[in-house]
């Protein structure tokens, strides 16, 4: 039996909001869940997995429409749904009235369902959410028959607020295999066995890494995961780096740093730098150019100004500047307590550069 596993796909959401590439990251989910389905009918898979939060928010019956007619155009793959926390099934839900395509199956109840496929004798089990969170550990008392078929499981969750996951009790389950939903980061947790599959595509800037789903395939007779692979198919990444600065660095200098890191990686790609080290107190960078030049999600300026408090000391011992000094100055500081020191220091310099 071969599987594709995906889930979380939020189709409906535009991440980044406010950002000029918003729009395009909204319609490349849309268009990555496209690509997967395409897969499914060109890998020759069985099944199609989706583990939860299919849509981003309560799915219309336009949005539905438009999902289904993916699924129409695999009819030979079996497409298995659950809902997750985003997407829960209401009672006003269009979910309750909607006719899927036939080789469609929403597991909609909140409680443990299956459907059976006699063709490949492969059992399906799973769930939907009907609230938005699941405190309860639902899964450790699931009870299933054993016998010949190759069972599957779908669930999302794996946090205290969403379905707790005991993970060591589900790789001694008789499952052939469990796809998880919920965790936006594809990991197999239990080799060929259990894997959280991930978001398609990243969804903020916290998502960093590759994104894609799983493809498996298991033996009709062992009904054992023989093959579990990652399959890339994001169309962009979000990236962190960070970058060393000195007090010899200028505004020209950063820019083109940055700009040749960007270049270098992918300029489709969405970034979030950090500024580190020490900089010249006189300097304050200004990256706003690169902000209109290349998709930059966020830049933190952790740099600090490299004072010599010393020599400052020695300077201003008898003035404000050097009792705000002796104050506040010490071997072991927090960051608050730097930061304090810092834009005090700076504020006095600038308050005696003005009156002198």
């Amino acid at each position: 039996m071969k599987f594709i596993h995906t889930g979380d796909i939020h189709w409906g959401m535009c991440p980044d909001a406010g950002k000029p590439w918003s729009k395009e990251r909204a319609q490349a989910i849309k268009d990555t869940f496209r690509t997967i389905t395409e897969s499914a009918r060109t890998m020759n898979v069985d099944c199609l997995f989706v583990s939860g939060d299919l849509f981003h928010r309560q799915p219309l019956a336009k949005d539905l429409k438009e999902v289904d007619y993916l699924f129409s155009t695999i009819p030979d793959v079996k497409v298995i749904i659950i809902a997750g926390n985003h997407d829960r099934i209401r009672e006003n839900s269009a979910l309750l009235s909607f006719t899927w395509s036939p080789n469609v199956t929403y597991l909609m109840d909140e409680t443990l369902t299956s459907v059976y496929f006699e063709d490949i004798n492969t059992e399906v089990y799973g769930f939907s959410y009907h609230t938005s969170e699941i405190k309860h550990p639902l899964l450790e008392d699931i009870q299933v028959p054993l016998g010949n078929r190759i069972q599957i499981l779908m669930a999302h969750g794996g946090d205290a607020a969403h379905l707790p996951i005991s993970f060591n009790s589900l790789e001694l389950s008789p499952f052939s295999y469990i796809a998880l939903g919920h965790i936006h980061k594809p990991q197999i947790l239990s080799e060929e066995k259990m894997a959280y599959c991930g978001s398609p595509e990243p969804l903020d800037v916290t998502e960093t890494g590759v994104h894609g789903f799983y493809y498996g395939e298991i033996h009709p007779v062992t009904r054992k995961v023989t093959i579990l692979q990652f399959i890339p198919a994001a169309q962009v990444q979000y990236i962190p780096l960070a970058v060393n600065v000195t007090k010899e660095t200028t505004n020209g200098e950063l820019f083109d740093r940055i700009a040749r890191e960007i270049e270098n990686r992918g300029e489709k790609h969405i970034y979030r730098f950090r500024i580190k080290g020490m900089r010249d107190p006189e300097i304050e960078f200004d990256l706003e150019q690169l902000a209109s030049r290349f998709r930059i999600a966020e830049i933190i300026d952790a740099s600090e100004p490299q004072y010599d408090f010393p020599a400052l000391f020695a300077e201003h011992s008898s003035d404000m500047i050097g009792f705000f000094i002796q104050a506040l100055h010490k071997d072991s500081m927090s960051p608050v307590e730097k930061k304090a020191l810092y834009y005090g220091v700076n504020a006095l310099l600038h308050t005696t550069d003005e009156r002198s």
